[in-house]
């Protein structure tokens, strides 16, 4: 690949911050070891290290839509200020070709005493526009960020929905070369989310390159080809985003069982390695497989759409154990949820009614062997899709303290077909919403017929 087809070179790049436990050190810091070099003393260092980031290294190619994962800390918001030049790295190389307009901060780049139509005009110098060709946008700017009256008021009065509203419209509408993306469309209501991610997919396909960062992984699955995740500032994974949103989930789940073995005062447990077929979790119930079958019983992987389908997940118990929560997620091949279904979901139902009967009730001993079976008909639509599948301990009679014991991506994959002459609908699914006519005749013009 040529250097004129990478948009975003990162190159083993890190950075340091002094951490000092008290104002009167950063003085110290500044003055004691230049003294003590001048007397032949050894200097000493009245910080603490910081690396928010070690060791980086990634490229983003032209027209491509790359993400940045990681929990909060991570490193995430220090790279992309690196990478925007607001920030310095300490040790390697970035290099960004073409136009780059970021979306980092919220209000960054705006002045409070500015309106918000003098802010349009200032934004657009600082990303190399003249006053001519921004007055040429200027329209289509304030339409996106469809804020009225308010465009010429001070952004000091804006609320914080209308600020990101303005900024994501400068920086979308004069289309740069490199759009930088870091939560800023979180503060926005549904709408004019929706309205955004409309607005970067058409970016992406004129050809500008995004560097996205968010905590919403179904839209960092949806928008982005390729992904790092980032852990204390390391690496931990880059490649396509499905399997860094892998490593990051499993990664997350690891976290989340350590916490919850800490509040149950509990010493030891139980971890298998990370399998090759894409499973977690501490295995005191284990998902020995899953399978897909047709309305008659025999193993399927096509279906058409309003054929019966049977999934059906077989476990071992490792433990005696209760109050389980047998469960799946059935996965687009474009990585969407399409739905979750899961035992509880029907023994909620149950319980107030006949809470022997719930499957959350029942009492495992260890080496029970059982198989959960959900059938219904299928009304996706044509599609390729992945299965999902989980066994939980439920804490509570609700989804609200769950605890995961195994879960297994790519547990199965089936296709569905529209049968073209008898049951066609676009979409992701039917929902069954039928017609029915209700004719009412006009008395007095049947009359005068």
């Amino acid at each position: 690949m040529s250097s004129n087809d990478i948009a975003i070179t990162v190159q083993g790049v890190s950075k340091r911050f002094e951490l000092y436990d008290k104002p009167s050190d950063r003085l110290k810091q500044f003055i004691l070891p230049r003294l003590n070099r001048l007397t032949g003393k050894p200097p000493r260092d009245y910080f603490r290290e910081f690396w928010a980031l070690k060791d980086v290294s990634f490229d983003v190619r032209r027209g491509e839509a790359f993400a940045i994962v990681g929990r909060n800390g991570s490193g995430k918001s220090t790279l992309l200020q690196i990478i925007t030049g607001t920030l310095s790295p300490t040790t390697g190389l970035v290099n960004t070709n073409g136009r780059v307009a970021a979306l980092l901060e919220l209000g960054s780049g705006f002045n409070p005493e500015f309106t918000g139509k003098e802010n349009v005009f200032l934004n657009g110098a600082l990303l190399g526009f003249s006053r001519e060709e921004i007055e040429q946008k200027y329209d289509a700017i304030v339409g996106f960020a469809d804020i009225g009256q308010h465009i010429d008021q001070p952004v000091k009065s804006y609320s914080s929905g209308m600020v990101v509203r303005l900024a994501i419209a400068v920086q979308t509408q004069v289309e740069p070369d490199i759009l930088i993306v870091d939560e800023a469309l979180a503060v926005g209501d549904a709408l004019f989310q929706k309205r955004c991610y409309r607005q970067i997919e058409k970016l992406l396909n004129n050809g500008t390159t995004l560097l996205f960062v968010s905590h919403d992984q179904e839209i960092v699955r949806t928008l982005t080809q390729r992904a790092v995740f980032l852990n204390a500032g390391n690496a931990q994974k880059c490649g396509d985003t499905s399997d860094v949103l892998f490593a990051y989930r499993e990664f997350l789940q690891q976290q989340e069982e350590a916490a919850f073995l800490d509040l149950q005062q509990r010493s030891q447990t139980i971890l298998k390695a990370h399998s090759p077929q894409k499973s977690y979790g501490s295995r005191e119930v284990e998902i020995q497989k899953v399978e897909v079958f047709d309305g008659r019983g025999s193993p399927q992987s096509v279906f058409y759409a309003g054929d019966e389908i049977t999934l059906a997940v077989e476990c071992v118990c490792n433990v005696d154990i209760d109050n389980l929560n047998v469960a799946f997620r059935i996965v687009s091949k474009e990585g969407i949820k399409v739905t979750t279904w899961g035992t509880l979901n029907e023994d909620m139902v149950r319980f107030e009614s006949a809470p022997e009967t719930a499957f959350w009730s029942r009492k495992f001993a260890k080496g029970d062997r059982f198989t959960v079976r959900f059938s219904g008909r299928c009304t996706l639509g044509a599609n390729l899709y992945e299965v999902q599948a989980v066994v939980a301990r439920e804490h509570d009679q609700y989804y609200g303290n769950q605890q995961v014991l195994h879960w297994v991506d790519d547990a199965g994959h089936f296709t569905v077909i529209l049968k073209n002459k008898e049951y066609v609908f676009d979409g992701v699914c039917d929902l069954e919403l039928r017609s029915e006519l209700n004719v009412r005749v006009q008395h007095a013009e049947a009359q005068s017929t």
